[in-house]
């Protein structure tokens, strides 16, 4: 259904340490740069891209939305939420874990990035 997610940055080069960061701790590669100045990241048959507004106007968070990025394991979403937390995010809600309802098992690491985007590493179980 999706073919990309997008997010907004006031500050492109924060932005790449921390999603570089991030990237890396789950297998990834570093950013590509487009014509625009957008950073590009493509891992797994994901594309996520972080640029500055297009309107000229501040970048802001989605108030209510999340970002969530599948792991292959709880090892490697706890390296992802460290690499986060270290390059200049902010860990948010519980600490990474499992959590239980509605039938399903998941774990997950909550942090939000530089821009205060809300991201979720999440393994299913």
């Amino acid at each position: 259904m999706f073919s990309h997610m997008m997010v907004g940055s006031n500050d492109i080069e924060r932005s790449r340490k921390f999603y570089d960061a991030t990237f890396a701790a789950i297998g990834g590669n570093p950013a590509i740069t487009d014509p625009k100045g957008r950073l590009v990241y493509m891992h797994n048959g994901g594309v996520f891209l972080v640029t500055p507004p297009i309107d000229g106007q501040p970048a802001t968070h989605g108030n209510g939305a999340t970002i969530g990025f599948a792991m292959d394991s709880t090892e490697q979403a706890d390296a992802w939420h460290a690499a986060g937390a270290e390059a200049g995010g902010k860990p948010i809600e519980d600490p990474p874990g499992w959590r239980e309802g509605g039938g399903q098992r998941l774990y997950l690491a909550y942090l939000r990035d530089p821009d205060d985007n809300k991201l979720c590493a999440l393994m299913r179980e």
